[in-house]
Parts: structure tokens; C-alpha cells; sequence
């Protein structure tokens, strides 16, 4: 009997240190993927352009992926409960500031500072996972973090259009709020505080610094190049001072006593491999979901409900094949799953990239549904088996370390990506908009003044002094632009992925290491 009740006890605490470590990082994802849908409301309210768009969400973005290395250290130098819930306290009061703004600047510093409390959230969520579970149960509990997790930020594009179809996108970053409440009050009950008693007893400061300021200026070079011309002082000096600052990081990681970064940890080759096919396959998949929503609003014409339900497939397969892959990867390891999960999500890129403005609602089953799955099943292969990797290449004191540094490369995957392809859809947007036919027989200050509108990419304006039948062939021929531009994003991710399979094959081990 005595057994019994200590089993009942053990599974009992097992169930409430993953509800609270769940229920907060579920918000950071679900508010996500909520967003994406919104956008076009967001734009259309707060008059904002296609960089401000850019902005709103890497914004959040960066500062995420500071927080993320950083927390790390911090979670277990001072506790990663303690970590945790100043991150839950940081995040629900920059939710409040994001749902009540009417300005786009105002809501871009909102989302910086609900990307510091998400970081904080998401590293210390998964190091007080890693911790609390044994190596035998890590990956069964990593596999349950993972679903849940992606369960619970599946229902935010269905929210998230629901939302904005009842024109309260507001209250996609007010939700959070309750939630927050919540969480605080499971963590501060149940779960138990977990530091690294071997970590060094200083910070690098100065490592954090550098890797914020590298991924700082080659956003804002990459952001604002195409708005204000890559000629720009400000923006060249930008992107010289990025390409200087990263191997000076490095260097400095190197000789530190007390590093962020330790690079011994590279040493594994699976941990290797492991960060450098996150850093390909999210900057493909980030893209992808920041302009697949705005394509299928703006250009196919999809309501932002509608956006929501036809993406469900993706998340239902993604959760249903991550509990899946958790067994798959205790018995065969992850290296086959590694392999096979991004060459489906190639294919699946290629499909969407096949998309036309015309590829409405009504065509939805035989047009988007199939890539959709196949996104969704290659995503499901993939995620889970990914972090176990990282997780189990490292010693459980570096579990802390070894989280924020994959999660951080994760970020700054979809920072770099988004800036990257937000600059090369803003740049292909108004180069092909400008020298079509249509607009070149336009008149001189119509021509200006599309040239000025480009940068709001498919709410570009329009001149008011065309004829009814110009403006139907204008605003055909942006929705036209739009969707070429992002055809080719598509494509370009499509690369990327297949790249991160065949770096599997070459640097992710057959057998998990589970170092002692």
C-alpha cells in the first residue's frame, strides 16, 4: 500500500510540475500564432506598413532570443522558479500595454518587453523539465511538453481569427492576463526550485551583450534596409557593425571563465548538428507562418477565421505525431526523424510556393489542405526528437545552458529569416509593382505615390484620381505582386528545409548519448 501511494504521489507531482511548466510557454506560442492572423487587422487599425509589421513581430523576436540566452544563466544561478515567475509577471503586464494601444510604435515597445518575459518564460519552463526528470523519463516528459505545448498554440490561429472576425483583436494579447494569474499560482504551490549548484558564480555580461547587439543590428540592417535604401549611413553602419560583433563574441566565449555559450559543448556532434538544423528549418518555418496568413487574407481572399480552420490540420497532425515521436525516438533515436521531418516540410513549401491569388476558399481542399498536412506531419516528425537531441548531448548541469542556447538559435533563426525575407518581399514587391506596364503608363505623381505606398506591400493605396476600371487593374496586379513576392519566399524555404535534412544525415548520431 505504502508503494502504491508513493507511485500515485510521484505521478501526481509529475502531472502539476507540467501543467505549470506548460500553461505559461503555451501562452508565448499561442499568442504567436494568433498574431499571424491578425496582422492584417492590426494593419488596417493601426495604419501601419509592411515594416512596421515586421517590426511588431521581431521586435518581440529579438528581445526573446536576448532573454532566452540569458535566462538560462540566470535560472540556474538564482533559481529557474524564481526566473520563471518574473517572466509571467513581465509578460501579463506588457500583454495589458499591447491590447490597449492604439499606436503602432507603442504596440512594437509592447512586444519588446512581452518578448523579454516569454524568454524567460520558455527557458526555465523546459530546464525545470529537464531537472525534474530522469534520464529514463526526459524524453517522455520532453515529448509531453512539446505536444501540449503545441496543442494549446494551435487553437491560436482558430482564436486568433475568431477574435478578429468579432473585431477584438485586442483581446488576443488581453487573454493572457487570467492565464498569467493562473500559472503563478500552480508554480508558486507545487513546483519545487532547481538551480545548477556547479554553475560559475559570475555572468557573462559581456557575451550577453554582444549576442543581443549582433542580432539587434542585423534585424534593424535586414528591417530597414528596403525602406530606407541599403545606402543609408545609418543602415550600412548597422550591418558592418553586426558582421564585426559576432566573431568578437565568439572570441569572447572562448576565453571567458564563466561563459553563456560554453563552446565545449559543441564538441558533441549531435549537439552541433542539432543547433545548426534549428537555426535552417526555423528560419524556413517562421517565414513561412509570418507570410502564409498575410497571403491567404490579402491575396486568396480567406476570412481571418477561415485562416484559422485551415491551418488546424497542420497543428492536429503536429501534436498527434509529437506524442508519436517521442517513442519513435527513445527506440531508433533521432536521427532518421531528423532526417525525414524536413524533407516533408520541403515538399510542403513547394506546394504552397505553387499557389496562385486566385487559390480561394473554395479550393481549399484541393489546393492547400494537402500542403497543410504535409507541413503539419513533417513538423510532427521533427520537433520533438529535435529536442531531445540538444537536450540529451549535454550534462544535466548544462540542462539549463543547453535550452537557452537551442532556444535562443530557434529565435534568432526567425528573426534573421523574417528580416531577411521581409527585405527581399519589400525590395521584389515594389521593384515588380513599379516597372509593370500598368503603372509605368500612369502619370508622374501617381507613379510617386505607389512608390511611397509599396512599403504597406497588399494594403498599398491607391490614387484617387484613377478611373473605377484602373483601380480593379491596379489592385489586381498588387495582389498579383504580393503573391509572387511570397511564392518566392516559399521556395527559398523550401531550400532551407531540405538543406536541414541533409545536415541530419551528416552531424545527428544514430543512439542518444544521455551523458551521466
Amino acid at each position: 500500500m505504502a508503494t502504491e501511494a508513493a507511485i500515485k504521489f510521484e505521478w501526481r507531482l509529475d502531472i502539476e510540475v507540467l501543467i505549470a511548466t506548460i500553461m505559461a510557454p503555451s501562452m508565448v506560442f499561442m499568442v504567436s500564432t494568433a498574431l499571424s492572423v491578425a496582422l492584417p487587422a492590426i494593419q488596417r487599425d493601426l495604419g501601419a506598413t509592411g515594416t512596421d509589421l515586421i517590426w511588431i513581430v521581431n521586435a518581440y523576436s529579438l528581445l526573446q532570443a536576448a532573454f532566452i540566452f540569458l535566462s538560462g544563466s540566470f535560472g540556474d544561478h538564482y533559481g529557474r522558479k524564481r526566473v520563471y515567475l518574473i517572466g509571467i509577471v513581465i509578460f501579463a503586464l506588457s500583454s495589458l500595454i499591447c491590447g490597449t494601444t492604439d499606436s503602432a510604435d507603442v504596440l512594437i515597445m509592447a512586444r519588446a518587453a512581452q518578448g523579454i518575459g516569454s524568454g524567460m518564460m520558455i527557458t526555465c519552463s523546459l530546464a525545470i523539465v529537464a531537472a525534474f526528470f530522469f534520464h529514463h523519463r526526459r524524453s517522455w516528459s520532453i515529448g509531453v511538453w512539446s505536444g501540449f505545448t503545441m496543442l494549446i498554440s494551435g487553437a491560436g490561429p482558430i482564436l486568433g481569427g475568431w477574435l478578429t472576425e468579432l473585431g477584438m483583436w485586442r483581446m488576443i494579447f488581453l487573454i493572457n492576463i487570467p492565464l498569467c494569474l493562473i500559472a503563478i499560482v500552480i508554480l508558486v504551490v507545487y513546483v519545487p526550485e532547481s538551480y545548477d549548484e556547479e554553475a560559475p558564480k559570475e555572468l557573462d555580461i559581456s557575451g550577453t551583450f554582444l549576442s543581443t547587439l549582433t542580432l539587434m543590428l542585423s534585424g534593424f540592417f535586414c528591417i530597414e534596409g528596403p525602406r530606407r535604401g541599403f545606402d543609408d549611413p545609418l543602415v550600412l553602419l548597422s550591418g558592418v557593425a553586426a558582421v564585426a560583433s559576432l566573431p568578437v563574441f565568439i572570441w569572447i566565449e572562448g576565453h571567458s571563465d564563466h561563459p553563456m555559450m560554453p563552446l565545449n559543448l559543441f564538441r558533441s556532434r549531435t549537439f552541433t548538428g542539432a543547433n545548426t538544423l534549428t537555426l535552417l528549418l526555423y528560419g524556413a518555418i517562421n517565414s513561412v507562418l509570418f507570410f502564409l496568413p498575410l497571403s491567404l487574407i490579402q491575396v486568396q481572399r480567406y476570412s481571418a477565421a477561415a485562416v484559422g480552420f485551415a491551418l488546424l490540420p497542420m497543428t492536429v497532425l503536429m501534436v498527434a505525431l509529437s506524442f508519436v515521436m517521442s517513442r519513435v525516438t527513445d527506440r531508433y533515436g533521432p536521427r532518421l526523424p531528423l532526417i525525414a521531418g524536413p524533407l516533408l516540410i520541403s515538399v510542403a513549401f513547394v506546394m504552397l510556393a505553387a499557389l496562385q491569388p486566385d487559390s480561394g476558399q473554395d479550393s481549399y481542399w484541393t489546393t492547400l489542405f494537402p500542403a497543410i498536412c504535409l507541413f503539419g506531419a513533417g513538423m510532427g516528425v521533427t520537433l520533438a526528437p529535435l529536442t531531445t537531441a540538444v537536450m540529451a548531448s549535454v550534462d544535466e548541469h548544462h540542462a539549463g545552458m543547453a535550452s537557452g542556447l537551442n532556444n535562443t538559435v530557434s529565435r534568432s533563426a526567425q528573426v534573421l529569416a523574417i528580416a531577411v525575407m521581409g527585405g527581399i518581399v519589400l525590395v521584389l514587391f515594389k521593384q515588380i509593382l513599379l516597372s509593370d506596364p500598368t503603372v509605368t503608363a500612369l502619370p508622374s505623381d501617381a507613379r510617386a505615390l505607389l512608390s511611397a505606398e509599396s512599403v504597406k506591400l497588399a494594403e498599398t493605396a491607391l490614387p484617387a484620381t484613377l478611373a473605377p476600371l484602373e483601380r480593379a487593374q491596379l489592385q489586381d496586379l498588387i495582389r498579383e505582386t504580393f503573391s509572387g513576392a511570397i511564392n518566392v519566399i516559399m521556395l527559398i524555404a523550401a531550400g532551407l528545409s531540405l538543406l536541414s535534412g541533409l545536415l541530419a544525415a551528416l552531424f545527428i548520431e544514430r543512439e542518444l548519448p544521455f551523458p551521466e
